[in-house]
């Protein structure tokens, strides 16, 4: 009797709810390549196998039929081209990354793929069954056009306000102690890199590109000249100033135009995931390649930067960021209404075969997991979404921006309807104002401005982290 009470008791319990992935969106970076010094890059069989076991990590989370997590109503085995978009920038590196990580995703479908002709012939798709999955080469991709050859990200980014921003970080009193700070260290390391760095050219300038160029160097090859010279503290320190003066390049606080980059995939993720919502999941995945700038600018804008130092270096080949659009509500009788739809954010610092994706809180909030509407809101307050909007704030009136107006994009459905002033770069226009004495000071900085890693004094440590309005990570 007292067993059946207490079944009874049981089964006037609520039950759990169940949550149920809507969609994703997911920005990563690309696989190992050849160093920018020796552009044109290239990817490496190593970096189509990180990027490549990346997406199928992503496939055993989401795509396959005993995911994890699986998608609300997405094909399992054969892709159906019309549920994902997959966009990169005309580049190498990051249109090949794709291609390896879309077959992670859907690798070949073997039999599957077999179809019988009228005459009664089966046919099987070459390569056992290989899923040819396009990759969009888009010109408003958040990375920019050859972003993989180019030393300097920004420098293509076409964006003026943005370039000058940067420019200010290379003529700031901070800049130039990291630079006298560590001159002797990179001095010191000639002989290891004087077949591609001058003596000129082995300073905090090339920061980025001297560790690029050893860290390729340590992956690949078999014999580095003066090996001795790279002892750990030195791999080390080379990898802290890198991230030190790609942080600055990518992001301040006080000067959020120079975040262009994460700004721009903002609104792209915002744009995509509406869209997911406003199709009732017709097309519920998304996914972008792009360079790691991307990932430091977006970081700082959320204020990831504030949560972990590790959000304020490079981040790792084939890293990757994702947005989930999941939903407590039932969605057996139809798809959610947006006030049940939350948004959740996913970072692996690394291919995610090999770094599990962690969850971590946006925007300074304590909850990891926030409602679509708060998501929205706080996007939205640096999100680029549009042409004349990004021309607006980069102060750019040339090319496709001389025809843009500033009326309404006419795309956002109604659940993602923005406030009057969505894009809070303040001091975009103050900073046109001073582009052009801004870039004749700047002008040899920016040629020299090659990305970098380097080591300092702890002195320059703390001034550089107090000018950008956080700590610098030491872990790429």
């Amino acid at each position: 009797m007292a067993s059946k009470a207490f079944l009874l008791s049981l089964a006037a319990l609520p039950l759990a709810k169940t949550e149920t992935v809507l969609g994703i969106y997911i920005f990563s970076r690309h696989g190992d390549r050849t160093p920018k010094a020796l552009a044109p890059t290239n990817l490496t069989s190593l970096g189509a196998e990180q990027v490549y076991f990346s997406g199928g990590w992503y496939r055993d989370q989401y795509v396959a039929s005993d995911a994890s997590s699986p998608i609300r109503a997405l094909s399992r085995d054969t892709v159906a081209l019309g549920q994902l978009t997959v966009t990169a920038p005309v580049d190498n590196v990051l249109q090949s990354s794709a291609q390896a990580f879309l077959q992670g995703l859907y690798p070949p479908a073997g039999s599957i793929t077999t179809q019988e002709l009228r005459n009664e012939t089966e046919v099987t798709a070459p390569l056992g069954g290989y899923q040819y999955i396009p990759v969009n080469a888009v010109d408003s991709a958040a990375s920019s056009k050859g972003s993989e050859n180019n030393p300097w990200l920004q420098g293509s980014s076409g964006c003026d306000n943005a370039v000058v921003s940067s420019n200010n970080y290379l003529s700031s009193a901070e800049y130039k102690t990291a630079y006298a700070d560590s001159l002797d260290f990179y001095q010191s390391l000639l002989p290891v890199i004087n077949s591609t760095f001058a003596a000129d050219a082995a300073n905090f300038k090339n920061a980025y590109s001297i560790f690029d160029y050893i860290n390729v160097a340590t992956i690949h090859n078999k014999t580095i000249p003066s090996s001795d010279l790279l002892t750990n503290e030195t791999l080390r320190q080379l990898q802290v100033l890198a991230n030190v003066h790609e942080w600055g390049l990518a992001y301040n606080s006080s000067d959020e135009i120079r975040a262009i980059a994460g700004a721009t995939l903002a609104g792209q993720v915002v744009e995509a995931l509406n869209d997911t919502i406003a199709g009732k999941g017709k097309q519920p995945l998304h996914i972008q390649f792009g360079a790691y700038a991307v990932f430091s600018s977006f970081f700082g804008l959320s204020k990831l930067s504030s949560v972990s130092d590790d959000f304020t270096g490079v981040v790792d080949y084939a890293a990757s960021i994702a947005f989930e659009l999941v939903t407590n509500a039932s969605v057996s009788s139809g798809y959610p209404a947006a006030d049940d739809i939350s948004v959740r954010f996913l970072f692996s610092n690394g291919s995610a075969a090999d770094v599990t994706p962690a969850v971590y809180p946006l925007f300074g909030q304590s909850e990891t997991t926030l409602p679509w509407t708060t998501f929205l809101s706080e996007m939205n307050k640096f999100a680029i979404d549009d042409t004349p909007d990004w021309c607006r704030v980069c102060g750019v009136t040339t090319g496709s921006c001389a025809s843009s107006s500033t009326g309404s994009d006419g795309g956002d459905a109604p659940t993602a309807s923005k406030s009057g002033n969505s894009i809070s770069l303040p001091v975009a226009g103050v900073i046109g104002a001073l582009v052009t004495l801004a870039v004749v000071l700047g002008a040899e900085a920016l040629i020299f401005a090659f990305s970098g890693l380097a080591l300092t004094k702890k002195s320059t440590l703390a001034a550089a982290q107090a000018a950008n309005g956080g700590s610098a990570g030491s872990k790429a």
